[in-house]
């Protein structure tokens, strides 16, 4: 068994519950505008926010790019013309007071702050993801927030590994090990910049990418004999 060192987590959907944040933060903008969110909306919003974020991802347009335009688009499909940048400005506002834990979050973080070097890499929007830590409590568990926008790179690019590395002391790979959801942002790029990778999977989706991980769990509490030394959740 490896003993590791220094723990990366990723934000939403692994510690945070972004989908809980999310509907609520649409709920209250489209409340806003008047419109009824319907089933179909939502569907609508989630195809293209997630094809936006993807080719963010892969390094074919901006953060900005991403968020500026979603709702622009989304109310294009229903012949609507709207002003994309200040939607997003209301939903961000909106967005900011998610802080949802996903079950077992703040115990094993807490449990796991004195034993190991804990740090945060997240894709999305600095200001909002530092709210949300810090609304969340998690904060001040963490030796460094790595966020994309301030990096200048994204998840699962090398480069915003690289990054990273560069600023954590003593850094030594092969005692590092990346937790999170995604397959096309934190595994891939664990696998890329050399460091083992745990997928946080707790809907047991089917792994249908090229993306391997080291590691699978269902649950955070699952993460514990993975690492090696004992811990006591608190």
């Amino acid at each position: 068994m490896k003993s590791y060192q220094t723990l990366l987590f990723d934000i939403d959907d692994t510690l945070l519950d972004f989908r809980a944040a999310e509907q609520r933060a649409l709920a209250l903008l489209f409340a806003e505008q008047n419109i009824a969110l319907t089933d179909e909306i939502k569907a609508g919003y989630q195809r293209i926010n997630q094809e936006l974020w993807r080719k963010f991802e892969q390094g074919h347009i901006t953060r900005e790019e991403v968020v500026n335009s979603r709702f622009a688009l989304l109310f294009q499909e229903y012949g609507r013309a709207v002003d994309g940048v200040q939607l997003e400005a209301a939903y961000r506002g909106f967005l900011e007071e998610g802080h949802q834990l996903v079950e077992g979050a703040f115990d094993l973080i807490k449990s796991l702050q004195s034993h190991y070097d804990l740090y945060v890499v997240t894709n999305g929007v600095s200001k909002t993801q530092f709210k949300r830590l810090r609304d969340s409590g998690l904060q001040p568990f963490f030796k460094g927030i790595f966020v994309s926008e301030d990096t200048g790179f994204q998840k699962p690019m090398k480069a915003f590994f690289d990054y990273v590395f560069a600023r954590i002391p003593d850094f030594n790979a092969e005692e590092a090990l990346i937790i999170g959801d995604s397959l096309s942002a934190d595994v891939k790029g664990g696998q890329q910049a050399g460091i083992d990778t745990c997928w946080f999977n707790p809907h047991m989706k089917p792994n249908q990418t090229d993306s391997k991980p080291t590691y699978q769990i269902q649950t955070l509490t699952e993460l514990i004999p993975i690492i090696a030394k004992e811990i006591i959740l608190i």
